[in-house]
């Protein structure tokens, strides 16, 4: 395995305080580390520094004489007036006109853009993220940085950039929060955070794998510090006897006592964790129906987003809200919330009935009001759970300094901000949450503290996320929305994938293909290994696929087709991997007949 990057010795800070120290790292071909740790720690200054845009104050970036580093910020902007196309020949000026344009089409191909003249500056979120992607996979990279890739893709999105990373052949580093996506695509995680000697802990293996190692890290750690303090105990004690420093023997004691209490102070200094607060307050409302929705449809500029559609939510019912980009999951939440009116059906709220709404935009936050304000906007205190709290230590709930108090929120992180946003709304009784996108920009450790909050809740909840483990974890139901007008509900986010496959099959397959069947777990007639086989027939059949088009684009490659013996591997990989979806497909059919009948 041949090594790319060598990362000697790299410290950067900002300030009086270090964000690392000390770092160093080496990448190596085929490598896909994700990068982690809490808000504030470095990541995206560290995946910066690796790509040369940001100089470190101490230490050195090696990379290999001949190796490409493309990198793709948390941000994608474009310049107004490009296409997608241009875009793209832009990103490889130095090639010829012929290699330029069948390297446009594949990567357009492996990207999933349809419309190659559509304005770049008009995307969405998401398609902007594509795009930028696409532009770095068009200088050939040896090594692609990704910083938080995941924030604008919708779920099959991320689970294109997944399959695109299973399938590269260049090595990744990527910062992520999102835990399924680290779980399938990391070969090694590392953690940036304080509480590591050396400020990082990295592990082989994916993020269950790094789970394990971490505590099994920490727990060693912390048993070194137990054994540490009984050893200082002693050698306190024997220094306050007042031992005569005279003796050879007793100054080394002394010296090494000095040592043992550095030690044990830097050890439980990493020793301790600090985690925000989050602690939603439901109110004290009995009603068994709080949202009843009648034949509910809403249809903007001559599209239906979903029509027909009635369900009820009650207390304690936790409904996840899925579907892609542009399908109507922020219009619902709003439609809910009262903010705007559906096109035709109603919907009935209890009296009284109060929401707490939280906006993916931040669009309710004052960048220009101090976080001082911005937490406690009518004195230097709030009211919590009808306590009385001292804005500076309703500050420290959140993980925030006290020094940050009179700073304007235009400063803050994307995640500090998300973290305003919530210490404001958990002062709120609520009847409802409505959250949309409440985990951008959320480190690890607190999305686990919201996910706790979350079950906790006792009121109602409608969650939008594109995080799949927070909706496996907090859901109870899941409402799909398929963005052309349909929508069904599910027990989990698993069935609702499961049926968007069997749709997408059914469109591919023409009307010969086996109807698509609502994933009901009564009405199936599986066993439980075809039932598992079953549920992961998607994936299989996917990865399957793009190993073809893979394949078929390798088939288009000069280096390829001037190698007789590379060539003839690649036709036998592709003929393997056709076979593979004729058989899965094949089987798919099997079991989704049962289902039928």
């Amino acid at each position: 395995m041949g090594l790319l990057l060598n990362i000697q010795s790299v410290s950067k800070r900002y300030g009086a305080d270090p964000l690392f120290e000390s770092i160093s790292l080496t990448i190596s071909d085929g490598d896909r580390i994700g990068l982690i740790g809490p808000n504030g720690s470095g990541k995206s200054t560290l995946l910066s520094i690796i790509a040369g845009r940001t100089p470190p104050d101490s230490g050195e970036v090696v990379v290999r004489k001949q190796v490409r580093v493309s990198y793709v910020a948390q941000e994608s902007s474009f310049t107004p007036g490009l296409t997608v196309r241009e875009i793209l020949q832009r990103a490889t000026p130095q090639a010829d006109s012929a290699e330029l344009l069948a390297r446009v089409s594949e990567t357009l191909g492996r990207v999933g853009f349809e419309d190659a003249d559509a304005e770049a500056s008009s995307l969405s979120g998401g398609w902007r993220k594509r795009l930028a992607i696409a532009e770095a996979l068009m200088t050939s990279p040896d090594v692609l940085l990704l910083d938080e890739p995941t924030n604008h893709l919708d779920l099959a999105g991320i689970l294109w950039l997944e399959r695109l990373l299973k399938d590269a052949r260049f090595a990744a580093v990527v910062v992520s929060h999102d835990r399924y996506f680290l779980e399938n695509t990391s070969s090694q995680i590392m953690e940036l955070d304080r509480a590591y000697a050396g400020g990082m802990f990295r592990a082989e293996g994916n993020y269950s794998r790094f789970l394990e190692l971490k505590e099994e890290f920490l727990s060693a750690q912390a048993r070194r510090q137990s054994s540490l303090a009984n050893r200082v105990r002693t050698e306190v004690e024997w220094l306050r006897r007042g031992p005569k420093a005279r003796a050879t023997k007793a100054k080394a004691r002394i010296d090494n006592a000095h040592e043992l209490i550095a030690e044990l102070s830097d050890l439980s200094s990493r020793n301790r964790t600090a985690t925000a607060g989050i602690n939603f307050t439901a109110s004290d409302r009995r009603t068994k129906r709080l949202i009843e929705a009648d034949a509910l449809s809403f249809a903007i500029g001559g599209r239906t987003l979903f029509k027909d559609l009635s369900f009820t939510i009650g207390p304690g019912q936790r409904i996840g809200l899925v579907g892609p980009n542009g399908s109507g999951k922020t219009t619902m939440l709003r439609l809910l919330l009262g903010e705007i009116d559906p096109t035709s059906g109603k919907i009935e709220r209890a009296d009284n009935l109060r929401i707490v709404y939280f906006d993916q935009n931040r669009a309710r936050l004052d960048l220009d009001s101090s976080l001082r304000r911005a937490l406690a906007p009518d004195g230097d205190s709030v009211i919590f759970r009808d306590q009385v709290i001292h804005v500076a230590a309703w500050s420290a709930r959140f993980l925030f300094a006290k020094e940050q108090l009179d700073q304007p929120v235009s400063r803050l992180s994307g995640g500090e901000r998300a973290r305003v946003l919530i210490a404001n709304l958990i002062r709120q009784p609520a009847d409802v949450l409505l959250l949309d996108e409440p985990t951008n920009d959320l480190d690890i450790p607190t999305l686990e503290v919201l996910e706790d909050s979350l079950l906790e809740f006792s009121g109602a909840l409608v969650l939008v996320t594109h995080d799949r483990y927070l909706l496996d974890r907090v859901s109870t139901t899941v409402l799909g929305l398929d963005g052309q007008g349909g929508a069904e509900q599910f027990a989990d986010y698993s069935q609702w994938e499961a049926w968007q496959f069997s749709r997408r099959t059914a469109a591919a397959r023409g009307p010969a293909a086996p109807r698509a069947v609502k994933a009901e777990p009564q009405k199936r007639k599986l066993s439980y290994l075809e039932a598992r086989e079953w549920e992961s027939m998607e994936q299989r059949i996917v990865e399957s696929e793009q190993t073809v088009a893979v394949n078929q684009a390798k088939l288009q490659d000069p280096l390829i087709t001037t190698d007789p013996r590379a060539l003839e591997r690649t036709y036998a990989e592709m003929l393997s991997a056709q076979q593979a979806v004729d058989t899965l497909y094949a089987r798919w059919a099997e079991l989704e007949s049962k289902l039928s009948d």
